[in-house]
Formats: structure tokens, sequence, C-alpha cells
């Protein structure tokens, strides 16, 4: 060994008394320094730095060579780590350019550099590299005075080196990447506490309720704690067993935490307590055709997102209503369900609800009212469905009045015996039975939407109506809403008290030509009309906002056009003791919408399979 400041042994293999054959590090390090002349006047000396610590990101990217000039450390502190003891530190340290692992070290010199006391300036400047040039063993021996002289100095004392030797031979060095010395002092962090049960290959959910015994799972990367329950591959809330226990938990509970319908469970879904909703009503003519696609009805262009639950009115409906059901379900697809689904004669009322949703809907009741009756076919009268989403009770009518201009008397009297005759709700408890009353249905419900085909028309006539169409590029709806009779008979609170409808920014949806977009051509010249309506009235004000209030023009297999509106209804905990639907749904008409929306997907690709190989391309 050499002491500090004595010359090193030149290097085997090199004349001795050749110049220029000095070691570069030798050079480098040498302290001397000529009598008279200041330091700083000569070039700085570049000192060799002791090597950083491996980093996790480094240790997949070394090649074989790298791995090859990789030596252990022979300390007791690497003793240490082997058992356990620091299993950040590792058992492998990179040296960069240092010596091979099968090499002698210097008898006076440590084989790991970290054991050398290291003052504040060393700290700050382990990010160093050691010198490429010359010989790696005379690289650490040059770097090691020079670092003692340096915590010499600071420390104010004489150098202490540290012992010669380890106990024992180190382990030899696994050349593969993936074994498991490698992988424990690469990827393991050392203030992790449960080092040794995330290094177990055995893999569990990461909500499952583990216990001391068992270890944790790697999967849960929130925290260290076996009391996270959480995970972000998975959306679901983890269920806590006390709640299972709870005798409370399905039935019973009074907005408890941990209810099924409380504010636990709508805040998971809901956390505004908004629900987006659908309302669409349709007078089809009898027509047996139906547009060859929906999406302009179902899936208006101004929503960005589907909503939560549609409900779609039909009066005069098509004579196959399961292929009408089955349009309606291949058109939202797998997403949705149809919750219920109701007629009168030629009545239809559909309800399709998320499929997440349909735990938390009591049972679907409905209930009819037959106002007129032609050729032995109810065509004129209402369908009323009514159901409890968490705590808030719902009511959907859909309606077909007395038809004619002047028949404003008829249509009232229509809507008088709907209030009065739908039986609404039957099993179902009401959710505010102070504020009901046995003689009108709508105050017997949170919220409630009317719509349908109410026949009320434009007064003034076919060329009054026509004049106004026809003023310019824009139509000017506010003022043939002054001649509507719906608006007329509201405001003097003969119909429809306590209910409210969306701003109409709309052309009538009532009487067109069949396939075109013109009005009645034909001699009886009916009169353009708002006949299409959706109304809505809630018990606590502010709960329904109306989002968009429009018709769908594309769509003209009938005389009317289709009316619908988004709207969002505030939705409140409730008691978990109502009697539930418990996941009810039609699954045949589910499946069958499934099959043939993918079956249509499949025509489709082929067609435009077949298109593009048919094309021909001629050559001038």
């Amino acid at each position: 060994g050499q002491l500090p400041g004595a010359p090193l042994v030149p290097r085997a293999g090199s004349p001795p008394d050749a110049p220029g054959s000095e070691s570069p590090a030798l050079a480098c390090s040498t302290p001397a320094t000529p009598s008279g002349e200041d330091p700083p006047a000569r070039a700085a000396p570049v000192t060799p730095r002791p090597p950083a610590r491996p980093r996790l990101e480094r240790a997949l990217s070394l090649d074989d060579k790298g791995w090859r000039r990789r030596r252990f450390r022979g300390s007791q502190e690497d003793l240490e780590a082997r058992n356990g003891t620091s299993p950040s530190r590792g058992s492998v340290q990179s040296e960069g350019p240092g010596a091979p692992a099968h090499s002698c070290s210097p008898p006076c010199l440590s084989t790991s550099l970290q054991e050398i006391p290291k003052s504040r300036g060393v700290l700050g400047s382990e990010r160093g590299s050691p010198s490429s040039g010359g010989n790696p063993l005379s690289g650490v021996a040059s770097s090691s005075p020079n670092l003692l002289h340096r915590n010499a100095a600071v420390a104010g004392s004489s150098p202490r080196l540290p012992s010669l030797l380890p106990p024992r031979p180190p382990p030899a060095l696994s050349l593969d990447i993936a074994s498991d010395s490698l992988r424990t002092a690469n990827k393991v962090d050392s203030d992790l506490a449960d080092y040794k049960l995330r290094a177990q290959p055995l893999l569990v959910r990461a909500h499952s309720s583990l216990g001391p015994g068992r270890p944790r799972s790697p999967l849960a990367c929130d925290d260290c704690s076996l009391r996270s329950a959480k995970s972000s591959f998975s959306l679901l809330a983890p269920i806590r067993s006390k709640d299972v226990r709870s005798r409370s938990y399905l039935e019973g509970s009074l907005l408890a935490s941990g209810a099924l319908l409380g504010a636990d469970e709508l805040a998971r879904y809901f956390p505004d307590r908004y629900v987006a909703l659908f309302v669409a009503t349709w007078n089809m003519q009898g027509q047996k055709e139906l547009p060859p696609s929906l999406d302009e009805f179902l899936l208006p262009a101004e929503a960005d997102y589907a909503q939560d639950l549609y409900v779609i009115g039909v009066q005069e409906g098509c004579s196959d209503r399961r292929e009408w059901e089955t349009r309606l379900q291949e058109t939202l697809g797998p997403h949705y369900v149809l919750l219920s689904s109701a007629a009168h004669g030629v009545l239809y009322m559909s309800l399709f609800i998320r499929r997440d949703l349909i735990w938390f809907c009591s049972e679907v009741e409905c209930s009819t009212v037959t106002t007129r009756i032609v050729s032995q076919i109810k065509t004129k009268g209402a369908l009323g469905v009514s159901f409890t989403f968490f705590g808030t009770s719902f009511l959907f009518i859909t309606s077909h009045f007395t038809s004619g201009d002047g028949k404003v008397a008829e249509r009232l009297l229509d809507y008088t015996r709907t209030v009065q005759a739908l039986a609404l709700p039957r099993n179902v408890p009401d959710t505010n039975p102070y504020r009901s009353s046995a003689a009108d249905v709508t105050t017997r419900f949170d919220e409630v939407f009317w719509f349908g085909d109410f026949n009320f028309r434009l007064s003034g006539g076919r060329t009054a109506v026509d004049t106004l169409l026809c003023q310019g590029l824009v139509v000017d709806v506010p003022a043939l809403l002054q001649h509507d009779q719906l608006i007329r008979e509201m405001r003097k609170g003969s119909i429809f008290k306590g209910f409210q409808e969306p701003d109409i920014h709309f052309l009538p949806s009532y009487k067109f030509d069949i396939g075109k977009d013109t009005y009645d051509s034909t001699s009886k010249q009916r009169t353009p009309s708002y006949t299409d309506r959706v109304l809505y009235r809630s018990r606590h004000k502010g709960d329904i906002c109306p989002v968009s209030y429009s018709s769908c023009p594309g769509i003209k297999t009938s005389d009317h056009r289709p009316v619908y509106g988004l709207f969002r209804v505030k939705v409140r905990p409730g008691r978990d003791n109502i009697p539930l639907a418990a996941g009810k749904f039609d699954r045949e008409l589910y499946l069958l919408g499934i099959k043939r929306r993918i079956s249509k997907e499949i025509q489709r690709q082929q067609a435009l399979q077949s298109q593009n190989s048919s094309t021909i391309c001629s050559v001038s």
C-alpha cells in the first residue's frame, strides 16, 4: 500500500523511465506544488470523485460489459445489507470504470468508498464520476488519498483508514439481470417498512380486507398501510365487513350510513345529486315504416353526453310495438336496459335507464285512462308510469287529447279526467304524503313530466300563421306563440296547474306532408301548430332545470315531428325499505338489440370493404 503523498508504482508493461509514462491518474492527483507559485495560477487539477450510488432507472439499462466491471463492497455494511438490515442500498454498488470483481484491492484501502467518512463538501459532489483514463485501480487509489486529505482538512484531524478486508469473501456476482439480488438492490425503497412483504410474488386483490398476517397486495399503490383499500385499477368502492354485518344495510335503514339508497351511495354516482333526463314525445300517425336511424332523436347533436334516463312516449304508435322497442334498444346500445314498458291501445311508453342504476329503482307502476274510443281502438287517453329513484319519486304521463281547432273545452275535460283517474302510486309509498291530494295525481310525486300530443293549436287561421312563418330567414317564434291556445289556457289556470314549459325555439311540429318539410298542402289546409309538448312540475322549486327543448326535423315518416327535452333533475337520498325492482329489466330485448347492433355493424364493414375492392382505376 501507498501512504498519502507517496508516488505510486508504475503500471506493468510501461517503461519506467520513458517520458510521459506517468499514470494519468497520478499526474492529476499529485498534490505537489512548486514553491513560490500561487496554486490557482496553474490549471485546476482534475480530481476523480467517488462513483455515484446506483439509481433505479440505470439498473436495467447497463450492458453486459458494465455488469462485469461492477464490484462488491466488502465492509460490514455489505453484510448487514445482505441480511436485510438496509435493503435499499443493496449488494451491488455501481463503481463506473472500477476494478473487476475478481481483482484484489490495495492492502491499505477499502474495497468500498462509502466507508470513508464524508464531509459536507464530499456529499455535495457525489454526482461526479472517476477519471476514465489509465488503470481503473490506479484511479481508485488516487481518488481515495485525495478524499482522505480533504476530509482531514475539513475535520481538522488525521485521517482514519477503515478495515482492510471483509470477514468473508464477497458472493459471486450474478450476470442475470432478473436475479433476485439485483431486483432487491435497485427496485426497493428504504423508507418502506413492509419491504419483505412486497418482495413476495403473491398477488392478492387490492380491495380484499387483508389481515395483519397476510401480505399486502402490490396492486394497492396509494400508501403502505394495510388499512388502505383504495386502488387505481378499479372504480368499485370497497365494502367494509362491518357494513355487511349490519342488519340495516339492505333494509330498514333511515338515511343511515351504508344504506342502499342513502346519501353515501347517492354521492358515489351523483356527487352533485343531479340526474340527466331525456323526455320525448312523438305522434307516429300509425306508420309501419320506422326511420332508418334514430340517432337524431335519441342522441341529439347538442348533447355531448348521453343521458342517465330515457323516457319516450308515443301516440298512434306503429302496429309492431316490439319492433319499436328493439330499435330503441339498438340505438341506445348495451349501456342501457329497458326498465319498464307500458301500452294503452296505441299509446306506448318506454323507460330506458343506465344499467348501473337499475339497483336503485323501486318497482315500476302504471295506470291508464281512456277518454275516447274510436273503432274499438283506444286512440285518445293517457298512460302514466311512476317509480322512485333513490329518495325521489317520478311520474311520467303521456296523453293524446281531443283533436280539432275549436275543441279547447274537450281538451280541458281530458286533462281533468286524467288527473283524477290515474291511480298512482299503489305499493310504492309516497315520499311526502302531507303535500299530496287525492283529487290530483300530480301532487303525489316529487317530479312530474307530462308530455304528448295535446292538440292545442295556433288560433288565427292558416293564412295568419303562414304570414309569420314566411317573414324572413328567421321565424319569429314569440309572435307565433302569442296565438298558442295552450299558453293562453295555462295563464288562466284552467289546465296544467303548477306546470312549466321550457322556452320554445323551434318551428311548429304539426302538420307536415309525409317525407317533406312543407306543412299541410292537402285540401284541409290544417294550421301549423305546436301540438306536441313537454311540461314539468316539481314539489321543490328549482329541482328541475331544463337544458334543451327542440324537435327533430330530420325524421319525416309522420306528419308530426318528434319533440324532446333534456333536463337535470335533483335527486335526494331515501329510505331503503321501499319495494325495490332488484335489477329487473327486459333481458330478451337487451340481447336482441345488441345482436342487431352487431349484425348491422358487420354489414356496414362488409359493404365498405366491397366498395373499396370494387374500385376500378383507369390509366389513360
